[in-house]
Formats: C-alpha cells, sequence, structure tokens
C-alpha cells in the first residue's frame, strides 16, 4: 500500500462562517481523540482539510475509527509528494498502479489551493494525465465517467494524491452544541435518539429509572451496554441512574390506572429537569415517535411535557419503527436492545392508557401524589456512572460491580 495519509474532508462546517474554527478545533479534537489507541498516527488541521499522518499504521484500523467520527463528510486514502510537477506525475502513476486491474478509463482532477504554485489546475490535469498515458497501455481518458478519478490536491506544504473515498457520518462534531440529557430506557428507540442528538453535535449524557426489585440488575446492566455502545460516536457517557421504585409504588396506589403513565411521565421529566439544572444541561431528549404508544401521542405529549421548561428533543419524532430499526442494527444498539430485561416503563403498565390525557385531569389526579418529595428523594438518591470509551472491549459489570 502506498498510501501514506487520508485526507478529512468537512460538509457543513464549512458553512459555519466565523465559527468555523472553533467547529474544526472540535473535530481535531474528536478525531485525536478515537486516535488514541495508535500512538504513532498524528492529526492535523490545515485550511478546509484536516490530514491525518498514518506513520506506517496500517489503514484500515484508522478507517473504521474515523468512520464514527460525526461532522466529516468524506475522507480517502492519500499520496503525500512534493509540490514538484515531476513528483506529481510519479504520484499518480503509482496510484493509477493500485488501481490499474479494474482501470480502463481515467482522468485527472487537479485543485491548486495553494494558488502560488505556478502551474494552473487545468494545466496540472494535462501534465498529469499525459504523463500517466505515456506509461501505461490500454488507457484512455474519459472526463465524464471514467472506472478511476485521480484527485490531485495541491496544497501549500505538499500535493496530496486520492482515488476515491470513503463516506463520512456526517453531521456535527460532538462537544459543539452543548450537553444534552437523554432519556436512556433499555429499548430499541432512545438509543437511537441518543445517536441522533449526538450526530447534530451534542455532548450526550444519559438518565435511566430503574426499579429494584421489580427490574434487576441485568436490565441495568443491558443499559449500560447500551451507553458503552454510544460511546463509540461521542466519547466518555455520564449516566444518572434514578430509583424509581417508590414513585411507581405511590403512583400506581394514589393514580387511576388509565392516567398512571400520564402522571409517571410527567414525573420522570421533573426529575431529568432537575438533574439536567444541577449539571448545566440546557435540554432534554427522549426516543419517541408521534403516534406510537398511548403516551406518545400528540395529546400526551401535549399534557406530559407541561411540567418543564427546558427543551424536549424528540430525534426520532416522524421515524417509524423499521426506520428506527435500521439505525438500531447499524449502530450496534439492536442486539443489546431485545435482551428481555424489563424496564420500569413495562412492569406497571396499565392494560388500560389514557390516550388524550389533558393537564386538567392530570392537575386533579396530581393532587394526591407528593410530586416535590419524591422528585426531591429521587434526584438525591441518583447515582452517577461515567461510562468510558475504554470500557467498549470489556464487560461493563467487571469494572462497575
Amino acid at each position: 500500500m502506498i498510501y501514506n495519509h487520508i485526507l478529512v474532508r468537512f460538509g457543513e462546517l464549512a458553512l459555519r462562517g466565523k465559527n468555523r474554527s472553533s467547529f474544526e478545533k472540535q473535530l481535531v479534537q474528536n478525531i485525536r481523540s478515537v486516535m488514541g489507541t495508535f500512538e504513532d498516527v498524528k492529526v492535523k488541521r490545515t485550511f478546509g482539510r484536516i490530514i491525518v499522518h498514518l506513520n506506517g499504521q496500517e489503514h484500515e484500523p484508522v478507517i473504521e475509527k474515523l468512520k464514527t467520527v460525526f461532522g466529516i463528510h468524506s475522507f480517502s486514502l492519500a499520496l503525500k509528494v512534493e509540490n514538484d510537477v515531476n513528483a506529481i506525475q510519479e504520484g499518480a502513476l503509482h496510484v493509477f498502479h493500485e488501481h490499474q486491474e479494474t482501470t480502463k478509463t481515467f482522468k485527472i482532477s487537479a485543485r491548486r489551493a495553494y494558488k502560488s504554485f505556478p502551474v494552473s489546475s487545468q494545466e496540472l490535469n494535462h501534465k498529469v494525465g499525459g504523463f500517466v498515458l505515456s506509461q501505461t497501455e490500454d488507457l484512455t481518458v474519459d472526463v465524464h465517467n471514467p472506472d478511476l478519478n485521480i484527485n490531485v490536491e495541491v496544497r501549500e506544504q505538499a500535493t496530496f494524491i486520492t482515488a476515491g473515498s470513503f463516506p463520512g457520518a456526517g453531521g456535527l462534531p460532538v462537544g459543539t452544541s452543548g450537553k444534552v440529557l437523554m432519556m436512556l430506557s433499555g429499548g430499541i428507540d432512545s438509543p437511537v435518539a441518543g445517536y441522533l442528538t449526538m450526530k447534530r453535535g451534542a455532548k450526550l449524557e444519559a438518565v435511566h429509572f430503574h426499579s429494584p426489585p421489580y427490574t434487576n440488575e441485568r436490565a441495568k446492566q443491558k443499559v449500560l451496554d447500551l451507553a458503552r455502545t454510544l460511546t463509540k460516536f461521542g466519547g466518555d457517557i455520564t449516566i444518572h441512574l434514578v430509583p424509581f421504585t417508590e414513585v411507581q409504588k405511590h403512583i400506581r396506589a394514589e393514580v387511576p390506572s388509565n392516567f398512571q403513565m400520564t402522571i409517571m411521565r410527567r414525573v420522570m421529566l421533573r426529575i431529568s429537569e432537575q438533574i439536567a439544572n444541577n449539571e448545566q444541561i440546557l435540554a432534554i431528549a427522549t426516543g419517541e415517535s408521534l403516534g406510537q404508544v398511548a403516551s406518545q401521542t400528540l395529546h400526551s405529549i401535549h399534557t406530559i411535557n407541561e411540567v418543564t421548561n427546558l427543551p424536549v428533543l424528540r430525534p426520532l419524532i416522524t421515524m417509524d419503527k423499521l426506520e428506527v430499526m435500521d439505525i438500531a442494527k447499524k449502530i450496534g444498539t439492536y442486539d443489546i436492545s431485545i435482551l428481555p430485561y424489563e424496564d420500569c416503563c413495562t412492569i406497571f403498565l396499565p392494560d388500560d392508557p389514557k390516550t388524550k390525557p389533558r393537564r386538567d385531569q392530570a392537575h386533579k389526579f396530581e393532587q394526591y401524589v407528593h410530586i416535590d418529595h419524591y422528585v426531591a428523594d429521587a434526584v438525591n438518591r441518583t447515582e452517577k456512572i461515567v461510562i468510558s470509551e475504554k470500557m467498549r472491549d470489556q464487560k461493563t459489570m467487571d469494572l462497575l460491580f
């Protein structure tokens, strides 16, 4: 393999105007973070690009890491040569030889980002293309639909020659949009919502409600494993584990069965808001999809949402279940989510949940529930656990319990 660098291209970051520099710096930091296991790999920022110097490291594992970093539009294996026409010609020929078995037609696409280079982009196309043709047989130029497009990018430090690219994860670099508190259950939806929230640049923390002894340690472990999987895309995740047994038992005793789900969700949102305020987090996210279950009808969302002034983000709001499942399988959370360990939302699920609850009805039933006491008690007894990227290759249970 002749390639010694990887050229990383931005997408949405290029439109950031005066804030672009801070977004690029965060992206460099995130790339360096995922490259931590590769001691020799170096990451450098230049105008309009990030350059990863492989320094002898095999490129395959580096590519897999780069695919998980939000903020990258695409990236290519690159051969770095001097800013010299002869060196560029020889480099392009080397790149062609890497692909010659599948190449009958080609083109050169030169881009002179370093304007002081004495040869124009169009001139470079002719010089490099002519040289490759002169050194090969049975090869023709096709500027419209070539088998191989050799890109020549002249920058101030050097010229980078590439052929083909890998798609990046898109979105914005994690850490550029503040922190969001994800209401993380053990189901399929909320981990996907967390993934999509990180894709918009948010640093994720999570809150999980568990109800021992009705939910066991395996249900808790399931959520820790989901968070551990998500660290691949956004670094360490702090999980706030809320003891919810007493709250649920009290609601079950004091509220009519058809309104228990509504009141429970309102209490959960109050607790989440308090945790968010304590952690200087400006928004809450959920895995809700409009109309999927009784608590996710428009009437339910309207009534439940009343109890918080924080923005509640719902990345899955317009998605159907099959779309969500496809993403879950892609990001590696699906097989964990379908493990048969119940969470607190399912163990006390009434047979007749209200699908059109009104706010005035919720106010009436909450008169019989000691809301402030139970919220404060749950927040005070919340356990905080940091799930590290380093835990991804180990069992979280072995490290925590």
